[in-house]
Parts: C-alpha cells; sequence; structure tokens
C-alpha cells in the first residue's frame, strides 16, 4: 500500500513537471510573436480621370481593408484590375435588364479565405467624394502599425458608391463583384518605415447607363519613408510605384 502511494505521487510530480514545462514553452513562443518588428501602413485613396466628368459627386464609403497572404506571390493573371479606358463592357456577368449576377461571388471569397488574407476593419466608415480626388489628390483613409513582412495586393472593402450626376439626376453605381476592389501591387511592411499605398479607382460608364468603380492598375503608387529615429536614412523618401 506504502509504495502504491509513492508511485502516485511520482507520477503526480512528473504530471506536473511536463504541464508548466509546456506552458513554458508556450508563454516563450507567444513573446517570440508579441516581439515581431513592426512598420506603418498608410491608405490613402485617389481617382483617375475615367468618367467622373459626370459627377457632380460621388461619394464612396470603406469599411475596411484585406491584406493579401503574407509572403505569397503576385497574382500575375488577376482580372480584378481593370485598364484605363473600358469601352462599356465590363466583362461580368450581367441578365438581360443589365443587372450583375453574384455568380463566383462566394467561390472567390472561399478562395480568399483559404490564401490567408486578413481583414482589417475601420473603427468608423470613411468616407471619399471621388470627384475632389481628381489631378494627384489623395485622401488618407487609415493608418495603423502592422508587422512587417511582405503583401501581393491590398483590397478596400466599399460598402456603398453614392453618385449624383452634373444635370442634379442620382447616378447608379455598381460596386464590382466579380472583380472586387482588389488593387494588385506586391508591397512591404519595413521597420522603422512608413508605407503609404495609395488606391486609385474611378467611375466607368457602361452600355445600360449604369456606372461602375473599376480599380486603375497605372495609378496605384507605394511609397516608402523611413521614420527619423531610423539608424540608416540613405533611402528616406524614396518613392516606389507598382502598377500591374
Amino acid at each position: 500500500m506504502t509504495d502504491r502511494t509513492s508511485d502516485r505521487v511520482s507520477l503526480d510530480r512528473r504530471t506536473y513537471l511536463q504541464a508548466t514545462g509546456a506552458a513554458a514553452l508556450g508563454a516563450t513562443g507567444l513573446a517570440g510573436c508579441v516581439g515581431r518588428a513592426t512598420g506603418t501602413l498608410a491608405t490613402q485613396v485617389t481617382d483617375q480621370p475615367a468618367d467622373i466628368g459626370d459627377f457632380e459627386s460621388l461619394v464612396v464609403t470603406v469599411e475596411g481593408f484585406w491584406l493579401g497572404p503574407e509572403g505569397a506571390e503576385p497574382d500575375d493573371d488577376a482580372d480584378g484590375n481593370e485598364t484605363d479606358t473600358d469601352d462599356g463592357s465590363d466583362g461580368d456577368n450581367e441578365t438581360a435588364d443589365g443587372n450583375e449576377t453574384d455568380a463566383g461571388d462566394e467561390t472567390d471569397d472561399e478562395e480568399d479565405a483559404e490564401e490567408g488574407r486578413e481583414y482589417f476593419e475601420f473603427d468608423e466608415p470613411q468616407e471619399a467624394d471621388l470627384v475632389e480626388l481628381q489631378n494627384g489628390e489623395t485622401k488618407l483613409i487609415d493608418e495603423r502599425e502592422l508587422q512587417t513582412g511582405e503583401y501581393p495586393y491590398l483590397q478596400l472593402d466599399v460598402s456603398s458608391a453614392d453618385g449624383t450626376l452634373t444635370d442634379g439626376s442620382d447616378a447608379t453605381v455598381d460596386l464590382p463583384g466579380n472583380a472586387p476592389l482588389k488593387f494588385n501591387a506586391a508591397f512591404e511592411i519595413r521597420e522603422n518605415t512608413r508605407t503609404t499605398f495609395t488606391a486609385d479607382f474611378a467611375p466607368v460608364l457602361r452600355g445600360n447607363g449604369r456606372y461602375i468603380l473599376r480599380p486603375v492598375p497605372s495609378g496605384i503608387e507605394v511609397e516608402y519613408e523611413e521614420s527619423a529615429d531610423s539608424e540608416d536614412d540613405e533611402s528616406s523618401g524614396d518613392n516606389e510605384t507598382d502598377s500591374s
């Protein structure tokens, strides 16, 4: 009887030591994640001409953004970005009355989720009037500290677009379904550096008299500016423009 008690005490002590050891390893791993270097990502929006001249105002509401999976290769074949000009055919699925269908949206969302993209929601929805963002004008919609890394794209979460035409009438501005506002330009979050990502998009008139927002790949800009306390200021203020 005494031997069994001794064995049980030894077993309990061994189990306790294993448990505390596992907890210590877990804490060490967590500390490693927390201590990872960070940099600043500033997200701006701007507008290329396209058919913006038809508008008195065009206010888009942005709820947040997705970052492409860290370390993933840019998608050279992605069709989410359109060229600066459009012949009225947007390539999306449409019904006979000109309305877009949602075919393929769920599949696209599932694929993006599997890829590991990460979503960042703004504290408050941000509004930007694209009419006021012409000729190089930009609006800062978010700035935050993020872990350093390389990302293949940034995608805006635009919830609405309210437009008024120059004649005072309301405009119907659709948000792309099968071609979301995804800006395929690879960029980095660098330690002690402010990365400014300018997402450029514009309204394009379609053949049915409606408008649709389109990314403008030639207008996407990525700029890196080292912080004042960085030891190496050699590349401070260097600009880099990416286009797909």
